[in-house]
């Protein structure tokens, strides 16, 4: 089986039923009132994490996925059927993006295990609705709200505290299988790993962690050479990285060389990989003599030990300098505990795709404010985290996107006056 951490579909909500057109019919009564009930609600879109999922599969052939449309609404005040909602089951740790302009749709981790993606149609009002005293036979209903249909990329970003990084065949399967319960494939070729293998580290009196072994890099990886876009997205939520590196040079490369080389990879994809702590793992010293040991690490710990990163002499394969190594990688994932990667949503499909509704911005006299409303934008503070900084800075781009900003600087607001919107209240400055 190919191990699937990508996937690109289309999605699509429920488009929600129409409101009906219709008069009470009974015996003996000449003209009955209008009765036409409502349509249903379309259904949702919703991601559910499954932990016991590992893997994107269930998405490689199939590429189209739609909920249910709302029914129709029927005489006699019926209401229309509302259309199934579609779950779609993902592992941890996928995030969503919409294809084109890859902006986050959601992020499947953390507490984040249900996420409504695209809401369904509401449905339309029957015509009974409309019934007043100058209109008593209304003949129209409301049609039932749009679907909403997203092109989306799926990635799945393994959940580890620890990300195991170096060039193939430098040991990181040998020291996962030896320190976790993991068991990758090992021997003695290159891209015997070609897909994470995650495994928990315990340790007496000190805090365990988890620990990812991603496939061996190459230069080139992060224009995508070989796999290397594949295997960097799974370093990405990592707290630490610990960087494995052949101290015996048994293929002929100079060690100290390898690890800048990844280093830049690791950048060159995401720049805040500079930023992660990291620690060198000098792994192959059983084939060392002794003087050939000092000298190699004395080489490696003059270019790179300083900080938090410190180099440690180990052999994954005898067990040597395991356990120090162990105990210092899991005081610095307790240190950073809270700094693991999590992607804050920034495409919107209920405001990117659906259709534009009516805002209105005036001033309230009385109370000093400018008030913006309407249900584009209650729609919009629905699904915008405004105690986020994503989340306030798409708010601001909202409003000057939208037009809104021209309009207040047209009614004459200045730096320092209130702005008001459902409750929320805000303090103008260009």
């Amino acid at each position: 089986m190919v191990f699937a951490d990508h996937a690109e579909v289309t999605i699509r909500s429920g488009k929600g039923g129409d409101g009906h057109v219709s008069f009470h019919r009974e015996k003996y009564v000449a003209a009955g009132g209008p009765d036409g009930g409502d349509g249903g609600k379309g259904g949702d879109v919703i991601f559910e994490v499954d932990k016991g999922m590992s893997t994107l599969q269930n998405f490689r052939y199939k590429r189209k996925f739609a909920a249910e449309n709302g029914e129709e609404g029927g005489g006699n005040r019926r209401h229309g059927k509302s259309g199934k909602d579609l779950i779609l089951k993902v592992p941890e740790g996928t995030v969503i993006f919409e294809a084109n302009s890859h902006q986050v749709i959601t992020d499947m981790s953390g507490e984040n295990l249900r996420f409504t993606a695209l809401p369904g149609g509401k449905g339309g009002k029957g015509n009974w609705h409309y019934a007043t005293s100058t209109m008593q036979i209304p003949q129209y209903a409301e049609p039932g709200g749009d679907a909403i249909e997203v092109q989306i990329a799926m990635e799945l970003k393994c959940i580890a505290d620890v990300g195991l990084v170096g060039y193939p065949n430098v040991g990181k399967s040998t020291l996962i299988s030896r320190v976790t319960n993991a068991r990758p494939k090992i021997a003695d070729y290159h891209f015997t790993t070609l897909e994470p293998n995650l495994g928990v580290v315990d340790l007496d009196d000190a805090p365990g962690f988890i620990m990812a072994d991603i496939p061996g890099l190459i230069e080139g990886a992060a224009e995508g050479v070989g796999l290397g876009h594949d295997f960097l997205r799974h370093i990405e939520r990592t707290k630490v990285l610990i960087h494995v590196v052949d101290a015996a040079s048994t293929e002929e490369r100079d060690p100290v060389e390898d690890i800048a080389k990844i280093d830049h990879e690791l950048v060159s994809y995401n720049a805040d990989m500079s930023k992660r702590p990291q620690v060198i793992a000098a792994n192959k010293l059983d084939v060392l003599s002794e003087d050939e040991r000092d000298t190699v690490i004395k080489k490696i710990r003059d270019r790179y030990e300083s900080g938090e990163t410190r180099v440690f002499p180990i052999s994954a394969a005898t067990g040597e300098g395991l356990n120090e190594l162990l105990y210092y990688v899991s005081e610095l994932v307790l240190k950073h505990k809270d700094e693991g990667a999590r992607f804050e949503q920034e495409y919107f499909p209920e405001y990117h795709v659906s259709p534009k509704e009516p805002y209105s911005v005036s001033y309230d006299s009385k109370n000093k404010e400018y008030v913006i409303e309407g249900p584009r934008i209650e729609k919009m503070l629905g699904y915008t985290n405004l105690n986020s900084e994503k989340g306030f800075l798409f708010f601001q781009k909202f409003i000057k996107d939208n037009g809104i900003d021209a309009e207040l600087r047209n009614l004459g607001i200045q730096d320092g006056d209130t702005v008001r919107m459902y409750g929320h209240y805000f303090d103008y400055y260009r």
